[in-house]
């Protein structure tokens, strides 16, 4: 496969049914967890020392030999990764904006953020006293700028703007020596020595990352959900895996107590152990890729607006219209859609994102009653229809082909249940229509050109 399918693949939760998916016990957030459905549209961003260079996340830095993890084939493995660390002195994003990133998110209709606190290859964007590789050392460039602690200034600027706010952290770290240990080569993404003959190495990453967890639960104000990704992370029993040189030992980080201790903090936190399936898979998060059927449990479509999840110069992007008509197949089977984008090693985003941004908001201020708050509702799609309910209402997307803005004069489907009033969003005006048995057809010759989608409110 080609790069596009980058650090989150190894995270697809379509394989969980609704057997397994275990909802949170606590009543606090069981009525969050109602309230994130409801929201429907979010943002995640991925940004750290790869963008600068502008590269695929992280990714570079591990041995697995993939399409999709391209390194120059003329510099030494080791001599990559002190390349790849030392950007951390050029890390100095003077563009960065948090308040024009949260504007941009709120027009664009998203109603939460994740932002990345650290991905894989460890770098912070916050200001941990468990490591010197962060954001806020002196060596870096950025530590001076009175906006460095990077992930406090974006919670608040999103807050601000009314955003839910939600913390990206990598599992794993493969800048700490208690998970990468130096002694040893790094075959792959995980831990690179022997857990059961080292344990206290081991117990030494689980206290590490606890202490990270627990200053952005304590010091970050208040946070929505913590998104932890690395699902390679997890316990395994050492039995199944008995004949198997490779294995190193169950890469068990005690989410009993890290989750106990988030909550303690923050009660009503939202917490998704990624395709880690179980309690504190409070949601599930199939990357890209939509389920073919409406889930009866909470889930989260992400994909990226390019080809990747960071800035990658010329990154081939997703057209408005393939957003919107993703959005609408996404929440006519229940879930949420969290969009992708990372800004440059500037702290600016591609052109081409905030134009799309802004033409997504355009659409979302005509046509968001059909968006928050809805449930699906069969027949959920019926050719280019895609259907949601709230209340007495049913809201019917028409997806308009890209680079087209014309209607058919009559709109047909089939759809269970007596219709009175039929009309189109953004107008209000009732629209022509006849209903014989469960056949629908629609006048539409009424209606203005219209891009992307038509929805028709039907009472």
């Amino acid at each position: 496969m080609k790069k596009i399918f980058l650090s989150l693949l190894f995270c697809s939760s379509l394989g969980i049914t609704a057997q397994d998916y275990i909802p949170p016990k606590e009543a606090e957030v069981q009525q969050k967890l109602k309230q994130w459905q409801d929201k429907k549209f979010g943002l995640i961003i991925h940004w750290g020392l790869y963008s600068i260079p502008g590269i695929v996340e992280s990714w570079n830095l591990c041995s697995e030999e993939e399409d999709w993890i391209p390194r120059p084939a003329d510099i030494k493995y080791d001599d990559y990764k002190k390349w790849y660390w030392g950007l951390s002195k050029q890390f100095n994003p003077v563009k960065f904006n948090p308040d024009a990133w949260a504007k941009m998110a709120k027009e664009a209709g998203m109603q939460y953020v994740v932002f990345s606190t650290k991905h894989h290859d460890g770098f912070n964007l916050f200001d941990t006293q468990q490591t010197d590789f962060k954001v806020t050392n002196p060596e870096v460039p950025f530590s001076k700028n009175p906006k460095s602690n990077i992930a406090k200034e974006v919670f608040n600027a999103f807050r601000k703007e009314g955003l839910w706010v939600g913390a990206y952290f990598s599992k794993p770290d493969w800048h700490s020596e208690n998970y990468w240990w130096p002694r040893y080569a790094t075959p792959n993404r995980n831990n690179n020595y022997s857990i059961t003959k080292n344990p206290e190495r081991w117990n030494a990453f689980k206290k590490y990352t606890y202490n990270q967890l627990e200053e952005l639960a304590t010091q970050y104000g208040k946070l929505d959900l913590f998104w932890l990704d690395g699902g390679w992370v997890r316990p395994s029993d050492p039995e199944k895996y008995k004949d198997d040189k490779s294995y190193k030992g169950s890469q068990n980080i005690d989410m009993d107590k890290i989750a106990a201790m988030l909550r303690g903090h923050q009660k009503d936190l939202i917490i998704v152990d990624r395709s880690v399936h179980g309690i504190y898979e409070n949601y599930t998060t199939p990357e890209r890729e939509i389920p073919e059927k409406p889930l009866n449990y909470p889930w989260e479509a992400c994909d990226p607006l390019g080809d990747n999840w960071g800035y990658v110069p010329n990154d081939p992007m997703k057209s408005t219209n393939k957003v919107i008509h993703t959005l609408a197949e996404i929440i006519s089977k229940g879930g949420n859609y969290l969009l992708g984008i990372g800004p440059d090693g500037n702290g600016e985003f591609d052109p081409r994102v905030t134009k799309t941004l802004n033409e997504i908001g355009s659409w979302i201020k005509v046509n968001g009653e059909a968006v928050y708050g809805t449930k699906p509702v069969a027949p959920y799609a019926d050719g280019n229809l895609r259907f949601t309910q709230k209340g007495n209402a049913v809201y019917a997307f028409y997806l308009i082909p890209e680079n087209s803005t014309q209607l058919p004069g009559n709109v047909s489907f089939s759809f269970p249940g007596k219709i009175r009033k039929i009309s189109v969003l953004g107008t209000g005006k009732a629209l022509k229509f006849n209903q014989k048995g469960n056949t629908i057809t629609i006048q539409t010759n009424s209606i203005p050109s219209q891009k992307h989608a038509v929805v028709f409110k039907m009472e």
